[in-house]
């Protein structure tokens, strides 16, 4: 694994985190990071950092990164997605309707109004490396992992999906219920 890598994008974990919190914006780690931050560990090398954010606090959360140095990429439709790169690190967010009723919707483009599944951004916090984070769900990973290429058959289930499954489901069935313990590990 690139340790230097993991420690880059670990570091702007926080950075978009403090972002997050003195904007007044919320964020939630999706994918590969927000297992790790549920298991307290650092299982495999991520591509990216995937995030949800609230479609009507993207605007403000977008131009506090660019004011950070993150940049702008082009290729997703704005209303589905804002994608950033710093650092040669590159972090996705993904948008998000929450709903008063507590359903969470996509917010842009062709899915547009289409429920995540329930409980999405309910999931307690997760922590890696001194660094606290609202993680998506665990119980809703597992979800959107395992139907993913059902909603979009272009997504083929990878072996990494797969891995994740079980390294969830093995924290969840596991006598603490997925929660850390006092090393911060499930």
């Amino acid at each position: 694994m690139d340790r230097g890598r993991a420690d880059g994008q670990l570091a702007q974990i926080a950075e978009t985190v403090g972002l997050a919190r003195r904007l007044g914006t919320r964020v939630w780690l999706r994918g590969g990071w927000a297992m790790d931050f549920f298991l307290g560990e650092v299982t495999r090398p991520h591509e990216d950092i995937d995030w949800f954010v609230p479609a009507a606090e993207a605007a403000v959360l977008a131009a506090g990164l660019r004011e950070l140095g993150y940049e702008p990429l082009d290729g997703v439709p704005p209303e589905q997605q804002l994608d950033f790169v710093k650092d040669g690190l590159e972090s996705s967010f993904t948008l998000v309707e929450p709903t008063a009723d507590g359903r969470v919707l996509v917010a842009g483009g062709p899915w547009a109004g289409t429920a995540w599944p329930a409980g999405l951004l309910d999931g307690p916090p997760g922590a890696l490396g001194g660094v606290g984070c609202p993680v998506v769900a665990p119980e809703a990973q597992i979800e959107i992992k395992r139907t993913m290429p059902v909603w979009d058959p272009r997504r083929p289930r990878r072996a990494k999906d797969a891995e994740d499954i079980a390294r969830l489901r093995a924290a969840l069935d596991a006598p603490s219920g997925g929660r850390p313990g006092p090393d911060g590990k499930v």
